[in-house]
């Protein structure tokens, strides 16, 4: 044994080691997959033919992994349901389960692919990342037996959980995360007993990890990034778009620059579902994106970004989302207000009458005010400056402060909320403000053919979301999401 002073110069010269490799920026991949989906069926089907179907789907994630490597990517992050879709009941989907024991275990499955039972698509994604010398994320089921000693162990004696995996250069599983906030539909699951806050360190920064509805609530998802610091959040999804406020890459993207941290975010690509719209998203805007409604085809996506934002001269300064809208009194301008639905919540609106103006609009406790000026006003557009202050969801409740200036689908304004693709007005300017009571607020600014602004607009430090140059293209909607977590309301499946 060598003495204490020995080890002093060895451990040294390791640290040094470990911080040349580390790096101050890394090349980022996401794959927008069109899944392969079974043939719908409320009776399992045999394991090899589970596997098949599987194998087909890794087939092209593969050749996506194989490109992204061959371009120099570090990581890869592919969609959730990314192996097997979607078109489950609970006993259906439970021949495409595996084990995943957790990562403590120090496992390479490629190399070891027995040592905890079958588990083909464990070996197979390990020997992707191993043989391309990449980290892999990918979306698969676990399933872990359970008995009577459990007074929460469900009849069928185990539970199943909505499961991403990470396996690192060497293929080794270096991250399990089971989902926590199963959205409607995913009967086939169970929700863990508690939320997990998965981290992992790699020469390009700290990760963290959870799956599509997670991303709005507090655990893991703020959780993640307030409590645990992480540089990435690694974000399989398969989000159906919604307008106006939750497409893919518009709340996605305001989420990271909201949260000011990278959002690497992985949707399955299904233009039945309304499900397409991935990228890799920074502080600053989107580093690239991709949303396509037409095609049924896959993308893959790269981007180089920094590995520790927060150390970045660019890396935006934190926000006080009410300071300027609390210190103004309201505007006085057209304010006839009326009520209108955006899906089940009513949202108090003001028509904006004339090309340029100012407008307050409140409900609850949030006032929202805009100033704005339209450089070629359509007759035949109407947009509104709405607010809603109070909880969404008809099954889970979370409660939601939105400021918005939104173009509606016609002059009829019973149809102001309505979903609306594409757009004729262009602004000079816009400032959109709100007396927020909450830190976590995601500004949205979304362009005719669902289309994103980077670089466009700011928000300047004392909360107004201001567009610097006018509007290159004609705007749907500009819009401050705030999420006030401490207001939602228990849930009712837990």
């Amino acid at each position: 044994m060598l003495p204490s002073q020995a080890l002093l110069p060895a451990v040294v010269f390791a640290l040094s080691a470990l911080q040349a490799l580390a790096s101050d920026t890394f090349l980022a991949a996401v794959y927008e997959h069109a899944v392969i989906l079974p043939d719908p069926t409320d009776e399992p089907v045999s394991p090899s033919q589970a596997l098949a179907l599987m194998n087909e789907n890794m087939d092209v994630l593969e050749g996506a992994i194989k490109e992204a490597a061959q371009q120099g990517a570090h990581i890869i992050v592919t969609p959730e349901d990314g192996i097997y879709g979607w078109r489950f009941t609970r006993d259906s989907i439970y021949p495409y389960l595996e084990d995943i024991p957790d990562p403590v275990v120090n496992w390479i499955p490629c190399t070891d692919p027995s040592r905890f039972g079958p588990a083909p698509v464990q070996e197979r994604l390990s020997c992707m990342a191993r043989n391309n010398s990449i980290y892999v994320v990918a979306n698969i089921g676990d399933k872990k037996p359970c008995d009577s000693s459990d007074p929460n162990c469900p009849g069928d004696g185990r539970y199943q959980y909505n499961t991403d995996v990470v396996f690192d250069t060497q293929g080794k599983l270096v991250a399990r995360y089971h989902k926590y906030n199963l959205f409607r539909g995913e009967t086939q699951f169970n929700y863990p007993k508690e939320a997990e806050a998965v981290t992992f360190e790699t020469p390009f920064g700290k990760f963290g990890i959870f799956t599509c509805f997670d991303i709005l609530f507090y655990e893991p998802a703020v959780l993640l990034v307030d409590k645990m610091q992480v540089d990435t959040v690694l974000f399989p999804t398969a989000w159906m778009n919604v307008l106006p406020f939750l497409t893919a890459i518009e709340f996605h993207s305001a989420w990271a620059m909201g949260m000011r941290v990278n959002l690497l975010s992985a949707n399955t690509h299904n233009t039945s579902k309304a499900m397409t719209g991935s990228g890799l998203f920074t502080p600053e805007g989107p580093a690239t994106y991709h949303y396509d409604s037409a095609t049924e085809e896959g993308r893959l996506l790269l981007a180089e970004l920094s590995a520790h934002p927060r150390l970045s001269p660019t890396y935006p300064p934190a926000i006080n989302w009410s300071l300027y809208a609390t210190s103004i009194e309201e505007f006085p301008g057209e304010n006839d207000t009326f009520l209108g639905a955006v899906r089940r919540d009513i949202f108090t609106f003001s028509e904006l009458r004339h090309k340029d103006g100012n407008y307050t609009v409140c409900q609850g406790d949030l006032c929202c005010h805009l100033v704005y000026q339209m450089s070629n006003k359509s007759e035949d557009e109407v947009y509104v400056l709405g607010a809603f202050d109070g909880l969404h969801g008809s099954v889970i409740k979370y409660h939601w402060q939105i400021c918005t200036l939104l173009k509606c689908p016609s002059t009829n304004l019973t149809t102001c909320g309505q979903p609306v693709e594409t757009a004729q007005t262009k602004f000079e300017m816009f400032s959109l403000s709100g007396t927020f009571g909450t830190s976590y607020v995601f500004p949205e600014v979304l362009y005719s053919g669902v289309q994103l602004a980077p670089g466009e607009f700011e928000v300047l430090r004392d909360g107004r979301l201001k567009s610097k140059n006018g509007t290159s293209k004609p705007l749907i909607t500009a819009t401050l999401f705030g999420r006030l977590y401490e207001k939602d309301k228990p849930h009712p499946l837990r």
